[in-house]
């Protein structure tokens, strides 16, 4: 949520900053600003809305003229959305201005002790005691005034400042949120996402908490709090500006729906050499995989359900006690920690702050960690003790599909490497599963080239005020991701229920004409399905059957079906994910709803 951008060089910045912040708009956001300084002066400009409106107000930064600025947009916490509570901020005299991303946990007792001291405040926000702040300490070096402001600030955040009396330099700070610094030949970049300076290089430095960067067209100086200077590495993305591009598509979300079948191999592939899983990046020696007695899964929102998901597949492969945990709930109720066990955390961004303090909460304890990320160099990434990354690549729409899938495929192959190393595997069984894993991407694509089938069903449910989606087993796990789909982007009320659980208070929302969507995918569990669907048909459902093709006795009780390939029982929740993206791509755009960014949503979310 909210991003961060800025540049210094020899080049009229505000265009270079709206461009910056149009590639972090699927971050989730309400308002936008940009802070330029030139000759003496910072002009600031900002507005409620989408990106659009300043770009109009500015002719698309035109306008402003300077070679060094900071941009920002904002998704609302402390403060509506308006023009004075959006960012950046500046002192009374506009004299330093700073954009945050994050929460200043403390910012009521700063606030009241700057007002003691005679500063007014304009906005609502947190963030404005920050630049506050810096005007209180500030003597000319904009680098210590910051340095003081990270002993006085609580909480979570990413901050970046300019100052009329430092007119060439940008000054940045970092605490749990993002930052990254961007060399180029056009000059030198900050943000809060890679995605904002694909378009000028792909080498970045991965900022870390509590370290200060210094910014001039020509220098880059990353200091520590004692203002050291500290040597780091660059690293180079491996995407392309291409790869954050909608090519030709309608919408981010149906481009990276129709990925999902490269993304699953390319996370696959790599991790299978001669007949065998092979996953280099997990340092556990065989002994200490022998020797697990429990897993701890935790993520928030998809990867939690893609947790959902491993659990049913850990347990049946590897007979390892597995827990799962929402991220935003794991500190907070005391967990007990298990010895010989390890807590594996499941984020797209690797920033998601819930996760994040999950992790640390793990380590505290002195419990070993795991990370299935997708971003390189991300925090969760760096502090984990070993990282499994999924190759989704860039994902820009707000609602995950394709690092969801990924996600999945990243659970089958751990799953599949503790059950080889712990025996519980047969060489047979273990060929059989790799066989049939390199298979899933094919069928997805063939899943995909029958996506008008759900076109068609869909259109028919654009104005459905309610919709149910239930399964056993893994299917329960599946139904929790396509129905948190739907609500996300459509906004129509939907929710996931075991159906066994039907009889025990779900059955009474049930009416004339509610669909139901029934996940059918486990031969085993088939009876007991449609033994479900039957009664909901009994009191007036409609129900739609996702099951596989070789299912064709459940024609005889759903109103549609919509067929997947056949595949191994467990790997099931990434064929039966894409008819249930795609239903609800095409009800939310059927509604006229904003697909990428729906409202209120972020992609990133970096606060608790």
């Amino acid at each position: 949520m909210c991003g961060i951008v800025g540049y210094i060089g020899e080049k009229q910045a505000a265009p270079k900053l709206m461009e910056g912040l149009t590639k972090l708009e699927y971050r989730g956001y309400d308002s936008a600003g940009i802070a330029v300084y030139n000759e003496g002066r910072i002009q600031l400009e900002k507005a409620e809305g989408r990106l659009q409106v300043l770009k109009d107000l500015t002719h698309n930064g035109e306008d402003v003229q300077g070679v060094i600025g900071i941009g920002h947009t904002r998704w609302a916490t402390h403060g509506a959305p308006s023009d004075v509570n959006a960012h950046p901020h500046c002192n009374k005299d506009k004299t330093i201005s700073i954009v945050h991303n994050g929460i200043i946990e403390n910012y009521q007792q700063l606030r009241k002790a700057l007002q003691e001291k005679g500063y007014e405040f304009q906005s609502e926000t947190d963030s404005e005691v920050v630049v506050q702040l810096i005007d209180y300490y500030y003597e000319g070096d904009l680098v210590e005034a910051m340095n003081k402001v990270m002993t006085r600030i609580e909480g979570s955040y990413a901050i970046a400042a300019i100052a009329t009396k430092n007119p060439d330099q940008i000054v940045a700070v970092r605490k749990d949120c993002p930052l990254v610094i961007g060399p180029s030949k056009e000059g030198n970049f900050i943000a809060s996402d890679v995605t904002a300076l694909l378009k000028y290089t792909r080498d970045v430095y991965f900022i870390e908490d509590n370290e200060i960067v210094s910014v001039t067209k020509d220098k880059i100086e990353i200091l520590n709090r004692d203002l050291e200077p500290i040597k780091k590495e660059l690293t180079t993305i491996g995407w392309d500006v291409s790869a954050a591009e909608k090519g030709g598509y309608p919408h981010f979300m149906f481009k990276e729906i129709a990925e999902q079948p490269k993304a699953f191999k390319d996370t696959v592939n790599p991790r299978i050499r001669d007949g065998k899983i092979v996953i280099d990046e997990v340092h556990l020696s065989e002994e200490e995989i022998k020797n697990l007695k429990k897993i701890y899964l935790i993520g928030c929102g998809s990867a939690y359900h893609a947790g959902v998901v491993g659990k049913y597949v850990i347990e049946n492969m590897n007979r390892i006690p597995v827990e799962v945990d929402l991220a935003s709930e794991f500190r907070y109720r005391n967990p007990i920690f298990e010895e010989n066990s390890i807590v594996i955390v499941i984020s797209q961004s690797g920033e998601t702050a819930d996760t994040l303090a999950a992790l640390r909460e793990a380590k505290k304890n002195g419990i070993r960690t795991l990370a299935i990320v997708n971003v390189v160099g991300s925090s969760i990434a760096r502090d984990a003790d070993d990282v499994i990354y999924t190759w989704a690549g860039p994902e820009i729409a707000v609602a995950t599909t394709k690092a969801y899938s990924t996600q999945l495929s990243a659970l089958y192959l751990l799953s599949m490497y503790f059950g080889q190393v712990r025996g519980n595997i047969s060489t047979e069984e273990e060929q059989k599963l790799i066989s049939e894993l390199e298979t899933i991407p094919e069928k997805m694509s063939k899943i995909l080239e029958n996506e008008e089938k759900i076109q068609y069903f869909a259109s028919k449910y654009v104005g459905a005020k309610d919709i149910f989606f239930i399964g056993r087993g893994v299917d329960y796990a599946a139904s929790l991701e396509g129905s948190l789909k739907l609500k996300e982007i459509s906004y129509i009320h939907s929710e996931a229920y075991a159906a066994g659980e039907l009889k025990h208070g779900t059955i009474s929302l049930i009416e004339d004409g509610t669909l139901v969507i029934a996940l059918l995918t486990q031969e085993h569990l088939y009876p007991k399905m449609i033994s479900n669907m039957v009664e909901l048909k009994a009191r007036g459902a409609y129900v739609l059957a996702v099951t596989n093709e070789s299912n064709k006795e459940v024609e005889k009780t759903a109103d549609f079906v919509f067929y997947v390939p056949d595949t191994a029982s467990l790997f099931a929740p990434s064929l039966a994910a894409l008819p249930l993206q795609l239903f609800a791509y095409y009800v939310a755009v059927g509604k006229g709803c904003d697909v990428d960014k729906p409202r209120n949503l972020a992609k990133s979310v970096t606060v608790e």
